[in-house]
């Protein structure tokens, strides 16, 4: 869980680093070991031996998606989306409206804003989206078929 808790940290000073120092590296283990573990579905990819990307989710519920700055862009995130992808049929998730490279990202794989906020009920108060992914009859007639 600490590597995990790494490639968290590591992926979310880089894209959003107005939010740095929002918790500290033992928080930020605490979290990944008593709630991410405890509660979600984890999967990471590796380069040899150290982590590179991260996915937590539950239901349909994509609760953490990360990858290394330096992995970003080699397929690692839509590998690790496409696990929870056959896991369900629809997934949600979270992102702030500044986070520009992730909402990209989510909406080349489908994902449609459902809602948005202005970050009063999110512990950053910072403006978020949520998005919605849902599975199309095409592809439910290939997982059946």
């Amino acid at each position: 869980m600490d590597a995990a808790a790494r490639v968290h940290r590591a992926a979310f000073d880089q894209a959003m680093p107005w939010l740095t120092g929002l918790h500290t590296p033992d928080e930020d283990r605490l979290f990944y070991r008593e709630r991410m573990f405890a509660s979600f579905t984890l999967w990471g990819t590796f380069d040899g031996e150290a982590m590179s990307g991260v996915i937590a989710f539950h239901d349909d519920w994509i609760e953490q998606l990360y990858v290394l700055p330096a992995a970003q862009g080699r397929g690692i995130g839509s590998a690790l989306l496409e696990i929870a992808k056959q896991e369900a049929h629809r997934l949600q998730l979270w992102t702030f409206q500044r986070n520009a490279r992730a909402r990209r990202f989510y909406e080349a794989r489908g994902f449609v804003v459902v809602e948005e906020t202005d970050g009063s009920r999110n512990e950053e108060r910072e403006p978020d989206i949520r998005y919605l992914w849902t599975r199309q009859p095409a592809e439910l007639s290939a997982l059946i078929g």
